[in-house]
Formats: structure tokens, C-alpha cells, sequence
């Protein structure tokens, strides 16, 4: 799992936990934390601070928390997993990047489009997602209907290469995506290592430990 350099990481915990309740063994990669090998079978990358818009053509002027670091090593694993086609799964600004890194941009900001949802941040699964019928992250968490937590204010708004959107919350933000072809590729924009407890969340670790068997 790929994220945040800061001593405690609490996403990088309860992903850990997650993945271990799933059978995998997690390795933490920071810039701060040196991977051992590169022989992964899986990768999350996970959530943390902006992307900085250099990276997708965004507005450089706009006040956003920036870790340039970070998106070097991010795009780097991104890139080393797509070549290989190891599986991935991304977790809110792990989603943003890989969809960024595929040729996709971002909304910036988010809460001046919020009608129906407000932006206050939390972890309790509070916001509903509706997942596409027949889709991969549909069947996999066994819903169409979805209860998730938020710690956004940026989001996928142009899909990158290969990428369908299949899923969006009350204000048609774009929550969940899926490579269109057989490629094992998941974002979610929300947080399921907090939910880890809830099924239909543990499942999406599921679905990468199985695809890294394979």
C-alpha cells in the first residue's frame, strides 16, 4: 500500500487490518518507507493530500495541500502496476491518481456543486452511492445502493483511458470506476479501510487479495 510518510498513518493501519482479515500480507511504501522488493501481487494506493494540478492540467494558482513527493512515487508504482498489469485498488486520491495517471483530470473543489450532500467530512458510512446494475463494484459489494463515508473535496470528473464510471452519490459526483475491459482496476472515492467491518466494504479488499491469487 502506497500513502502518506507520517509516522502514524491511520489509513495505513486499518488497510493493514483489512488486508489481513482477507489473508494478505501488507507492505507499507511511503517516501519515507522503502519497498524490500517489487515482486507485489496487489497495490492500494491510498488517500491522503491534493494532487498537484500540474499533473492533469488544473489551475496551479488554487490553494490546495500539495505532496510533490508523494505524486512522483504514486505515478511510479501506478505505472509499474499497469505495465504488469498488477491489480489495483484506489482509495480516494489513489482513485484521483490512477485516473489522472490513465489521461483522466479532477474536479478541483467539489462543495460549490453539492446540492444534496453536504461537505462536512467524516467517517461514518452517512452519504449514499448508487452502483451500476451488473457492474464489477456492484457485484462485488452485492449492492446497487451503497452507505459510504466522505474525506473529499476534489473528485474524478473526465474519466481516463479505459475507465467507466460506475458509481455516483445524490449530486452525480463521481464515486466509484472500473476498467471497462478485463483489466483489474478499482477506485472508490470514498474510505472502505474505516468501514472494513461492514461486508459489503471488506469486500472490496476481497476482490483484491483474489485477483493477486490469480
Amino acid at each position: 500500500m502506497t500513502g502518506s510518510a507520517r509516522r502514524w498513518s491511520p489509513s495505513w493501519w486499518a488497510t493493514r487490518t483489512a488486508l489481513l482479515l482477507t489473508g494478505a500480507r501488507a507492505e507499507r511504501i511511503s517516501v519515507r518507507h522503502r519497498p524490500v522488493h517489487q515482486d507485489y501481487r496487489g497495490l492500494v494506493i491510498g488517500g491522503g493530500e491534493d494532487i498537484s494540478p500540474e499533473h492533469y492540467g488544473g489551475d496551479i494558482h488554487q490553494r490546495v495541500r500539495l505532496d510533490p513527493e508523494r505524486d512522483a512515487l504514486e505515478i511510479g508504482w501506478i505505472e509499474w502496476a499497469l505495465a504488469r498489469e498488477v491489480p489495483l485498488l484506489g482509495i480516494c486520491r489513489g482513485a484521483q491518481l490512477i485516473n489522472v495517471v490513465l489521461g483522466g483530470d479532477l474536479h478541483q473543489d467539489i462543495r460549490g456543486m453539492r446540492q444534496f450532500t453536504y461537505n462536512r467530512p467524516g467517517l461514518l458510512p452517512t452519504k449514499q452511492v448508487a452502483l451500476a446494475a451488473g457492474s464489477r463494484v456492484a457485484t462485488i459489494c452485492r449492492r446497487q445502493r451503497i452507505r459510504v463515508n466522505s474525506l473529499h473535496h476534489q473528485a474524478v470528473r473526465k474519466c481516463g483511458d479505459g475507465l467507466v464510471v460506475v458509481g455516483h452519490d445524490l449530486d452525480r459526483i463521481v464515486q466509484a470506476f472500473e476498467h471497462g475491459g478485463k483489466r483489474p482496476i478499482i477506485g472508490v472515492q470514498w474510505h472502505p479501510e474505516y468501514l472494513f467491518y461492514l461486508p459489503p466494504q471488506l469486500r472490496l479488499f476481497h476482490w483484491l487479495v483474489h485477483q493477486a491469487e490469480r
